[in-house]
């Protein structure tokens, strides 16, 4: 059974470092593809950043490029999202989520090609 918990939300001030965490349990960890979404109040599902766990292949949205990193753990089954000088427009619930739709040169980077998700953490960004 495949569970993922995600952690590490919190309160924090502009230009502050934050780091998440989600470990994985239930399947080959170094064989999926992990991602972290995010929601903002009355906007839809966004992809931040993911990775494909089997080569360390990334994405990363626009808008946390040279700000946030993600990385793996495979001891640990556990992928991290590292949060640098976080911005209010960052205010969002945070899922962790894998999927097993990838390979080499694949990379999903929509909600959709997610199958399991985390329950969230909040983080939010004040000025």
């Amino acid at each position: 059974q495949v569970q993922l918990m995600d952690s590490g939300g919190n309160s924090v001030q502009a230009v502050e470092s934050l780091r998440l965490s989600c470990a994985a349990s239930g399947f080959s960890f170094g064989t999926y593809c992990m991602g972290w979404f995010r929601q903002a109040s009355g906007k839809d599902l966004q992809a931040v950043a993911t990775i494909y766990t089997a080569d360390g292949t990334t994405y990363f949205t626009d808008s946390v490029l040279g700000r946030f990193t993600i990385s793996q753990d495979n001891a640990n089954n556990a992928v991290y999202l590292q949060m640098n000088n976080v911005q209010p427009e960052d205010t969002a619930m945070y899922y962790c989520a894998a999927s097993n739709k990838c390979w080499v040169g694949y990379l999903p980077v929509d909600d959709d090609g997610y199958d399991y998700w985390g329950r969230g953490t909040q983080v939010t960004v004040s000025s």
